[in-house]
């Protein structure tokens, strides 16, 4: 019983900070809004993160570790499947985050905290996400790079940073393009995923 309430005390207070950050933003928030949030007292947050530093940081651990590994497979089974093929490589790297994108659990509000994470000049964070999901990047470069050897190492890495951005563009739901009437989200976001690797590929390509 008492892993039970521990976790789900953790659990809650992530939840909490994720909804409040995505609608202030990270320095627009404050710990006594997300204990009030999530109905603990300070000691709570402090027992579980030490600091809203390390409180901002696992709210980023806890959707894109699973995302990361989602990733990492789908490439390698793409290697292996479909060699020397573009395409499966941008899918492995687009779907992954267009479903987490589509979570019911808060997968809307983690978008708005990349979103956020984006806007603002937060130095801690971006080596936080550099230094534990950076190496993610650098083998969807690596594999990318094999199948359009004419690139140079800049080239790859400003292209693949568009991509990024217009994958966080479509997580977001920004676009003009909204989901039809009568189309499911699934049909949807397949779409959109079909559109986003398409336009990926052809960049790299040119």
């Amino acid at each position: 019983m008492a892993t039970t309430t521990h976790f789900s005390t953790k659990d809650r207070i992530l939840g909490a900070a994720e909804e409040l950050f995505a609608q202030f933003g990270f320095a627009g928030t404050s710990l006594r809004q997300v204990t009030s949030r999530a109905d603990v007292n300070i000691a709570a947050v402090n027992y579980h993160f030490g600091s809203k530093e390390n409180l901002v940081n696992e709210v980023f651990r806890r959707r894109m570790d699973d995302m990361s590994r989602q990733r990492i497979d789908a490439l390698k089974a793409a290697i292996t499947q479909h060699p020397g093929e573009l395409e499966p490589i941008l899918a492995a790297f687009v779907e992954p985050a267009l479903a987490l994108a589509q979570d019911r659990h808060g997968g809307g509000a983690f978008v708005r905290v990349v979103a956020r994470a984006y806007a603002e000049k937060n130095d801690t964070l971006r080596k936080f996400l550099s230094d534990h999901y950076g190496h993610v990047l650098r083998e969807f470069a690596k594999a990318i790079a094999g199948c359009v050897p004419g690139l140079s190492k800049e080239e790859l890495y400003w292209r693949l940073d568009f991509l990024a951005g217009a994958l966080t563009y479509a997580m977001a739901d920004f676009g003009l393009i909204k989901r039809p009437a009568g189309v499911g989200e699934k049909a949807h976001r397949e779409r959109c995923a079909r559109e986003l690797i398409r336009f990926a590929a052809a960049g790299f390509k040119s």
